[in-house]
């Protein structure tokens, strides 16, 4: 397996896809937001990309959920697994390409799981508790170093269940994937920088809006559009009335700079924690 990282707005899809037309791979996309239907351009889907001379470069994990859907990291990794070994039994080479972190993170460093059903009796039960009641005592039970488990008291509730869980279950593993080569690419910030803020001038004037009101008629909750962040959350504070547009050009732009700064932080853990990566650039 070949992977190719980067942060947003550096050309990993372009660089991906000219990759798998040379030796004949199909791509695996790593981005937890791509996995939605009908949320094409705040996540950056790129769809013409896929099309090489004329021929289209096969993918995997784009447009398997419905918006508003649950979608976690193990349920990434579970079906990261399926379209590997559905890629290597066609005797392709499978090219894992992307930004989210963990999800790159759980192939590359090897995560452990285990599929934890959800106890509705459980949530009912724990839900008579005061948050921060709960927060101590998953304290208890484990070493918390993810703070998005305290986020709200649903989360932490999950974060609990699972956490009594695999204290009496053994964990399930995913076997380990052998990869070759990891590509990272890694613009300099200042060209990073102009790609994402013209990137976004383009997205609001080529349907970005739009795209997020079809999915409120669809009745996706505006509550859920907020939670996928940056383009959902300002666009939907937009269309309620929250910030006004400049604010959401001015907020939005400052926001994608920030998450790829974190991108960045991220890969270069990765690469302290061992995950060596050979730095290539952009093709034009």
């Amino acid at each position: 397996m070949i992977t190719i990282l980067g942060p947003t707005a550096c050309g990993k899809t372009h660089y991906a896809t000219r990759l798998a037309a040379k030796i004949d791979g199909e791509i695996i996309s790593a981005d937890s937001r791509q996995v939605f239907r009908n949320m094409d351009i705040g996540t950056g889907k790129d769809l013409s990309e896929y099309v090489v001379d004329g021929k289209l470069i096969p993918y995997h994990l784009i447009d398997i959920r419905n918006p508003g859907e649950e979608y976690s990291v193990f349920d990434f990794v579970s079906d990261f697994h399926n379209a590997y070994n559905t890629i290597v039994s066609r005797r392709k080479t499978p090219i894992l390409c992307g930004g989210t972190g963990l999800y790159l993170s759980a192939i590359l460093q090897h995560y452990e799981f285990s599929k934890v059903p959800v106890y509705r009796d459980f949530h009912e039960e724990m839900n008579a508790f005061e948050h921060a009641d709960l927060i101590t005592r998953l304290q208890v039970l484990k070493s918390v170093h993810n703070t998005t488990d305290f986020k709200t008291k649903q989360r932490t509730i999950r974060a609990l269940e699972i956490a009594l869980y695999e204290k009496n279950q053994p964990v399930s593993n995913f076997p380990k994937i052998e990869y070759e080569t990891v590509f990272a690419i890694f613009p300099p910030r200042n060209v990073v920088r102009h790609r994402i803020t013209q990137r976004l001038k383009t997205r609001l004037n080529t349907g970005l809006i739009e795209e997020v009101e079809s999915l409120i008629q669809q009745g996706v909750p505006t509550e859920r559009l907020l939670s996928y962040g940056l383009e959902y959350k300002f666009v939907t504070q937009y269309l309620l009335g929250n910030i006004s547009k400049d604010e959401l050009l001015k907020h939005l732009n400052i926001a994608i700079h920030q998450f790829s700064k974190r991108q960045m932080t991220w890969f270069r853990k990765m690469q302290r924690e061992g995950v060596e990566m050979t730095i290539v650039e952009p093709l034009s």
